[in-house]
């Protein structure tokens, strides 16, 4: 099993910053990547920007320069740096890593932490 613990989060002004950290402990092995996911009230969750353990990236057109993730593979946690931050982009922000295990791929989830952007 795998535990991932969230921090970071808060209410920030327009325009503000905030930076998430997620640390996984457990069975930690055959990391595929680890990252971040977002749900808005009323929305689905979504796929905000993702890290593979050789450092590959992908991002939301939405945050795209305006959001960074990172991983450190020795402290086994995976940041997000948020800047420029919008009134949209207010939502439960959720780590989330992926592994291969069995010859499948589970998803743990962390439990969440919230982004308010208002003013």
């Amino acid at each position: 099993q795998v535990q991932l613990v969230e921090s970071g989060g808060g209410l920030v002004q327009p325009g503000g910053s905030l930076r998430l950290s997620c640390e996984a402990s457990g069975s930690i092995f055959s990391i595929i990547t680890m990252g971040w996911y977002r749900q808005a009230p009323g929305k689905q969750r979504e796929s905000v920007a993702t890290v593979t353990s050789g450092g590959d990236t992908n991002y939301a057109d939405s945050v795209k320069g305006r959001f960074t993730v990172s991983r450190d593979n020795a402290k086994n946690t995976v940041y997000l740096q948020m800047n420029s931050l919008k009134p949209e982009d207010t939502a439960v922000y959720y780590c989330n890593l992926k592994q291969f295990r069995g010859g499948g791929i589970y998803n743990y989830w962390g439990q969440g932490t919230q982004v308010t952007v208002s003013s």
